[in-house]
């Protein structure tokens, strides 16, 4: 995602006749190209907002099918309250806190702009245009916003079927009223990573490496569920509920991505705008299918069978991985860069077995090693990239995230307990937590 704060209208733009006016001449008191410029980039946040939104569908229907039955309804639950707390602490402290307008009380560290948002006035007219920059606040709101709720999303499939309902969504507030606005301010909202040169289009590190960072944290104080490893060390498989489900949320966010990078473009104001949002959409769809096919057939090789859950996050790793640069690369580069983050995730679930990091449904491989490969991957297209600065942006933004998260995952272990008891683990949150299964028709998970 460009940086807002730098971001304005061009000095000239194209002067495009008002539909239907050609032959009449320009209508007294409106500038058509300012007007027109406003309307198609508040469109493009809208539409590219409403395609993230429906990632919210596709987190909740992948995690659903990765779960065991028993666990099924407290991944809806939690999916459709961490959306909402998102839509709610973004508004009271994110949207401010992330895009400080220039205004700081620490110079590209720390907002100076607290309190919660607000939009333009009611009615804003054409004459106004020029007063609301470049595009509606409402629609640039509505499309941050999205962005904020997905890293929330990708920390709940990791830590699925063994924490408690509260203190997750007691983390979800601080995640998207703090931890992810205050750091993506430092790229997004032009603060010292922005002014250093660190370069992340659309959120590699900032969305997808943050939740990464902050599910692993929270993995590694919570521990593995009972019976993940036996005593020898062995990973104990525990198959998901339905495949059908997992493979709909895949799909769901595969068509939701097209906004996330897409809209990301910031802009459709002129022919060139629009010409890189329909480069934007090819790269990343190509991307994604370089992941899914890479998974497959390492999987083929690795297992002897082709495995669909490794499939399902390689798509998902190829589109983490062209995400911090989805405009510059070629359709083939872009194909590679997704090829090389679904090979990662083959690789990397099973390391991660292996170090008994319990990962429900694959969220750190896909979202925090992928976002991280995505991020270094954009000097190999971008020449205004440096490897070094990327790393670096990888590596503040990372152990920002890791003592913050690891901070409240503590004081909320030690106030509330972070993890349900062992009866209620074995027999499923659905019931012990929310009275209610997703599959009343069977009894056994």
């Amino acid at each position: 995602m460009k940086t807002l704060t730098k971001l304005a209208l061009p000095a000239a733009l194209i002067a495009l006749p008002a539909m239907g006016m050609a032959e009449e001449g320009p209508v007294p008191g409106v500038n058509a190209s300012t007007d027109t410029v406003f309307i198609l980039n508040s469109v493009l946040f809208l539409v590219g907002g409403f395609l993230v939104f429906w990632m919210a569908a596709g987190f909740a229907m992948l995690e659903a099918g990765l779960v065991r039955s028993k666990n099924v309804t407290m991944q809806l639950m939690k999916n459709v309250a961490l959306f909402s707390l998102a839509a709610i602490f973004y508004y009271l402290i994110g949207y401010n806190l992330m895009y400080p307008l220039g205004t700081w009380s620490v110079d590209g560290i720390l907002s100076g702009v607290w309190g919660p948002g607000v939009l333009e006035a009611v009615g804003v007219s054409a004459a106004d245009a020029d007063d609301y920059s470049y595009a509606s606040t409402g629609s640039d709101f509505f499309f941050q916003l999205m962005f904020c709720a997905t890293t929330a999303s990708i920390v709940s499939g990791t830590l699925a079927e063994r924490i408690k309902l509260w203190p997750f969504l007691i983390f979800v507030i601080i995640l998207t009223g703090i931890i992810y606005p205050l750091q993506a301010s430092w790229k997004w909202g032009g603060g010292f990573l922005d002014q250093a040169g660190f370069l992340d289009f659309a959120g590699s590190t900032v969305v997808h490496s943050v939740g990464g960072w902050a599910a692993l944290t929270g993995a590694l104080i919570l521990g593995p569920r009972i019976g993940k490893y036996n005593k020898d060390g062995k990973t104990v498989p525990m198959p998901g509920s339905n495949l059908t489900l997992a493979t709909l949320g895949t799909f769901i966010l595969w068509l939701g991505w097209f906004g996330f990078n897409g809209g990301s473009q910031l802009a459709m104001g002129t022919v060139g705008d629009v010409a890189d949002v329909s480069r934007i959409f090819a790269n990343t769809n190509t991307a994604a299918a370089g992941g899914a096919i890479a998974a497959m057939i390492v999987s083929q090789l690795m297992f002897k069978k082709p495995d669909l859950t490794m499939t399902l996050n390689g798509a998902l790793a190829g589109l983490v991985s062209i995400t911090a640069e989805p405009l510059t690369p070629s359709l083939g580069a872009a194909t590679l860069i997704g090829m090389i983050g679904g090979v990662i995730v083959v690789f990397a679930i099973p390391m991660m077995d292996k170090l008994k990091i319990d990962d429900v449904v694959g969220a750190i491989p896909v979202h925090l090693i992928c976002g991280i490969w995505g991020t270094i991957a954009v000097a190999f297209t971008n020449s205004d990239a440096s490897i070094g600065t990327q790393l670096y942006g990888v590596i503040v933004v990372g152990i920002f995230t890791v003592v913050v998260s690891g901070v409240v995952w503590f004081i909320l272990n030690a106030i509330m307990g972070l993890r349900v008891d062992e009866e209620t683990e074995i027999n499923g949150l659905d019931m012990a937590e929310l009275g209610m299964e997703a599959y009343p028709e069977f009894t056994n998970g």
